[in-house]
């Protein structure tokens, strides 16, 4: 889940020395008592009884696992500090697949889940002081724009090539990654491995959106086919019919019920629900798979890779239309169409609230909600276990664009920094490729539904379970997933720029400026943090290399929005034709590979 509140620290360096002290004993091999025979039967106890079922047999489960046995041989008796967020993926791999680990290597793993923004701040904190906390670090993608312009990270790409050679598994298939893109910085060297991803998708019920007396009443209201709402003006109607009009009043089989559902509260996570690709599917910034160039769904703008302005005034789309647009259609629809007591919560409250029957649709879920919605006894799951709701591709806005992005894909991934030392960074990238490795990674996709490897969407497994999941298999299996992509390598400082977002958009949601004005702000607010990492990157010759911020000039606002592409001038019309599709008919194509 995404419990985020990222922020700056500044530790104090007696802090800094006593947590580095902590987490690093047993930085010198210790003896071990480990016998390569026990090693080996512990693998053999693994793979039969946990690691089922894989994509490999159960001879290449052993031969993968025989290879760790011996690259880890060096290492034996080590303990390393691995942290990432709390979420049920990173559960599995602390509680089962760490123990598996030491039991088969020797290397002892202390794995710890920490809330996302603390994840950060210990990063932010190795960064900074140059003291090893942690051996590896699983965090965001989204920061692939700040860790491949700083000097910090070791790239895998040199790491793998170089001093990680003998620790590289033979078998990782970096290839079968469906994130492998999201980590490769603008230098094309991949930065981190991906470690589990999520969607943010359209949910629905789709019990009530295929009943045929509900479809009559919609159909005429609004004089066409009740269905996945494919823009906005589509996802607005749905939202007023079953709010105010389902049944005369709003109502289904007596209780109130509401056509949209989100979260409004003045918390970090108001940052991220606009951050994670809410402005790119209004339809701000550029085509360009994974993310717009030159203009990005943060509406930041650049130039051979230096970042050059998020104001309209440098060509920019921070402030442009579309974000303004973007901004206006979530206060609104806060208000008219979600319970009241929404607009008071942030995400994690705001999490559980479809699951309890009342909620027709959601424009911005994360399908790693899907294992909590699909729970027996819950009003959203019928009888047998198979969910009443249907996710579906999101709904774009006025001014989207064919070949932009069209939703936001999270991306936790395994990161290696070069104050780590060279042992324990080596027995760090072991477990890394392990909890990833595909002895193990289709079993943890069952247990947590955040898919990395595309062999494991397409296994036996989940085609033959695809209909527990409410259409979360059909959707990683086609070609719309590439559309979903995390924040990019436009966004050069993601820690120092993330919390700008919630302060503007607040003060949107209780009314204290126009979303024109806090778009302003923030897109001002940016320019001088891009001002401020220009001058650091003249001061400390280096930082951030060929791809460090240089501001624009600022010109007037008409000369940007006279220019092709980004930032578009305002339309005339920003509602458009409703437009909806049958949800069985879109499965089909994307069975067909369309």
């Amino acid at each position: 889940m995404r419990h985020r509140a990222r922020r700056s620290t500044a530790v104090g360096l007696a802090a800094i020395a006593l947590i580095a002290a902590g987490c690093t004993q047993g930085a010198e091999k210790p003896a071990s008592d480990y016998k390569e025979a026990d090693g080996k039967a512990a693998a053999q106890r693994w793979v039969s009884e946990e690691f089922t079922p894989s994509t490999l047999s159960k001879d290449q489960q052993l031969a993968e696992m025989d290879w760790f046995i011996k690259a880890a041989a060096p290492y034996r008796g080590m303990q390393i500090n691995v942290v990432s967020e709390t979420i049920t993926t990173h559960q599995y791999e602390s509680q089962q697949l760490a123990k598996a680990f030491s039991e088969i290597t020797g290397i002892k793993i202390k794995h710890d889940l920490i809330q996302e923004g603390d994840v950060i701040e210990k990063l932010q904190t190795q960064i900074q002081s140059n003291q090893n906390i942690y051996d590896a670090y699983v965090n965001d993608s989204d920061l692939i724009g700040t860790h491949s312009r700083g000097d910090y990270v070791f790239p895998l790409s040199d790491y793998m090539a170089g001093e990680g050679r003998n620790v590289t598994s033979p078998t990782l298939d970096l290839n079968d990654f469906i994130g492998i893109s999201f980590t490769t910085g603008p230098d094309k060297k991949i930065y981190q491995l991906p470690d589990q991803q999520f969607a943010n998708l359209y949910w629905f019920r789709y019990d009530w959106f295929t009943d045929p007396e509900i479809k009559k009443q919609f159909k005429a209201a609004y004089g066409y086919d009740l269905g996945v709402p494919v823009n906005w003006a589509a996802y607005e109607d749905i939202a007023d019919f079953f709010t105010n009009k389902v049944n005369g009043n709003g109502t289904i089989d007596g209780k109130k019920v509401y056509g949209h559902m989100d979260y409004g509260r003045k918390d970090p996570s108001l940052g991220w629900r606009f951050t994670d690709a809410w402005l790119s599917m209004a339809g701000n910034g550029d085509p360009g798979i994974p993310n717009g160039l030159p203009v990005d769904d943060w509406g930041i703008r650049v130039e051979n890779c230096r970042p050059v302005g998020s104001s309209v005034t440098r060509g920019g789309d921070t402030n442009g239309p579309a974000s303004v647009y973007a901004l206006t259609k979530y206060v609104e629809w806060l208000k008219k169409y979600a319970p009241r007591e929404a607009a008071g919560m942030n995400f994690s409250e705001a999490g559980p609230v479809p699951a309890q029957g009342n909620i027709a649709q959601q424009i911005f879920w994360y399908t790693s909600f899907t294992a909590d919605m699909t729970k027996p006894g819950l009003p959203v799951v019928n009888g047998d276990g198979t969910p009443k709701w249907r996710i579906a591709p999101s709904p774009h806005g006025a001014y989207w664009k064919n070949g932009n992005k069209l939703g936001y894909q999270d991306a936790g991934s395994w990161t290696l920094l070069k104050s780590t030392p060279q042992d324990r960074r080596a027995a760090a990238w072991l477990y890394a490729q392990f909890v990833t490795s595909k002895t193990v990674s289709l079993k943890k996709s069952i247990v947590g539904l955040t898919f990395i490897r595309d062999s494991d969407i397409k296994s036996d497994y989940f085609s033959q379970n695809s209909k527990k999941y409410g259409g979360l298999i059909e959707f990683y299996n086609s070609p719309a997933r590439k559309q979903w992509t995390p924040t990019g390598t436009n966004v050069p400082d993601y820690p120092k720029l993330a919390q700008l977002w919630w302060q503007n958009v607040a003060t949107a949601v209780t009314g204290e400026t126009t979303p024109q004005q806090s778009m302003d702000n923030l897109a001002k607010q940016q320019d001088e943090i891009l001002a401020r990492l220009e001058r650091l990157s003249q001061q400390r010759q280096g930082y951030g290399g060929q791809c460090a911020p240089k501001l624009n000039p600022e010109r007037p606002a008409q000369y940007w929005l006279d220019q092709p592409g980004a930032p578009a001038p305002k339309l005339a019309d920003e509602r458009g034709k409703p437009e909806t599709l049958d949800y069985d008919k879109l499965i089909a194509t994307w069975k067909q590979g369309n």
